[in-house]
């Protein structure tokens, strides 16, 4: 008897198409901001005073927030910087790939017309001895799921 496991959350890459092919520019700490809300609109219907409607009015979805150890020569940082420092952007898509224990894919999730609009570096501290993390912030128009 076979069953089926919920998968893990933790063996997942993420590819950015146009960006880079590098090994080290697809492995995350963590990826945030895979979710949807429907804004809503309320309605009062007239004679009805229990309840107002609410109508569905379009998709929202807040910023992918991407965290990893630090990489120095990086293509990833490199398109960030450019958008930061010299107010270039140029969006691309990026796909985020849930692995199983065979390095198959499980689910993607395709993001489409992502640009950055936050880069950050952990604290500097001689007092604790820690992974140096940096986390890069994407806004996007949405998502799919493949």
């Amino acid at each position: 008897m076979s069953a089926e496991y919920p998968p893990v959350s933790f063996h997942f890459k993420v590819e950015f198409n146009g960006i880079s092919t590098q090994e080290k520019d697809v492995h995350f700490q963590s990826v945030m901001g895979l979710s949807v809300d429907i804004e809503t609109v309320e309605f009062a219907e007239g004679g009805e005073n229990r309840f107002k409607h609410k109508l569905p009015t379009r998709s929202k979805f807040p910023n992918l927030i991407l965290k990893r150890g630090m990489v120095t020569d990086s293509y990833l940082i490199k398109w960030c910087q450019n958008a930061i420092e010299s107010f270039q952007f140029e969006p691309i898509d990026l796909t985020v790939i849930l692995l199983n224990e065979k390095h198959e894919p499980l689910v993607t999730w395709n993001v489409v017309h992502a640009y950055p609009v936050k880069w950050n570096v952990a604290e500097l501290n001689a007092e604790k001895s820690e992974v140096m993390i940096e986390t890069i912030e994407l806004a996007y128009n949405y998502f799919t799921l493949v």
